[in-house]
């Protein structure tokens, strides 16, 4: 306990002396790790927003104007005897009209006197719990093989491809994040070795006394930690502070394409992954510019 007081105490003192360049490094920590954490906000909200479309996942089955009875009650009952399917609503060809008019106003004064172009359609609810992909695959196909159907539209598909690209997405953010984290590792290797270079004397005399290399070494380490903490701290600030701002200036317009509830900040768990990563990062630093010490 002594040895950790000592050496945390050492630390605080030597990051006094060289704010100016200890500034800079937890400002390089810092961000790395808003670059990082910013890819991660953007992949995990994007996550929240998947998950809530894939549990609302249908698919739309566009009926031909010349679809029969028969054929209608033999659709119905493919998808009464199907597994996947939750729930199915018909909608006539006046109802997708009257939805057409209420979601895009400008363009439905096109239609007025003309001959409704809409087509008739039912709109499949799946089971999320239940629909793994392959079998939802062949009912979609089975369906547009049926008698009567002009068309289908899977959203999974298209889900499919979205995840696709969030994953691509966050990858990229773990490159780039990785690589402006070394950066980050060896500038604090490089100002702890400037608070080294500035008490080299007082590390002689201390190893002329016979002093243990853990209690030479050991500020060292402590003070890259500390840069790597406060830098990581800094960032976590600046990303929430971020998020707000973001939130409150484009909510409106985000509000238009998906729930707005969905968004959130980063779980408590990411974030502190984020601060121990960069404390992690700090350390690395630290022992690095120990090694000078023999």
């Amino acid at each position: 306990m002594h040895w950790l007081s000592y050496c945390l105490d050492e630390a605080v003192g030597s990051l006094w002396r060289q704010r100016g360049s200890a500034l800079l490094s937890m400002m390089t920590i810092a961000a790395a790790i808003v670059v990082l954490g910013g890819f991660l906000v953007v992949t995990v909200n994007l996550d929240r927003v998947l998950s809530r479309w894939g549990a609302a996942a249908e698919f739309s089955i566009y009926l031909r104007d010349s679809i029969t009875q028969d054929e209608r009650v033999a659709l119905n009952r493919v998808l009464a005897d199907s597994a996947v399917v939750a729930s199915r609503e018909f909608v006539s060809k006046a109802d997708a009209l009257s939805r057409f008019r209420k979601d895009f106003p400008d363009l439905a004064a096109g239609l007025d006197g003309a001959e409704n172009p809409m087509p008739a359609s039912i709109e499949v609810r799946l089971r999320p719990q239940a629909a793994d992909q392959s079998a939802v695959d062949a009912l979609a196909r089975l369906v547009q093989q049926a008698p009567g159907v002009g068309d289908v539209r899977f959203d999974r598909r298209w889900l499919a491809r979205l995840s696709s690209i969030v994953s691509g997405l966050r990858w990229v953010g773990w490159l780039l994040g990785s690589v402006l984290v070394m950066a980050a590792v060896l500038t604090v290797s490089t100002v702890v070795r400037l608070a080294l270079h500035a008490k080299r004397d007082e590390l002689e005399i201390m190893q002329l006394m016979g002093a243990p290399m853990g209690l030479l070494r050991g500020p060292l380490v402590v003070e890259g930690t500390l840069h790597g903490g406060c830098g990581a701290l800094v960032a976590i600030g600046v990303l929430y502070a971020g998020f707000v701002f973001g939130k409150a200036q484009f909510g409106p317009m985000i509000s238009a394409v998906i729930d707005s509830a969905a968004l959130g900040f980063l779980p408590a768990g990411t974030a502190a992954l984020l601060v121990a990563g960069g404390m992690a990062g700090g350390c690395a630093g630290g022992l690095i510019a120990a090694r000078h010490v023999r």
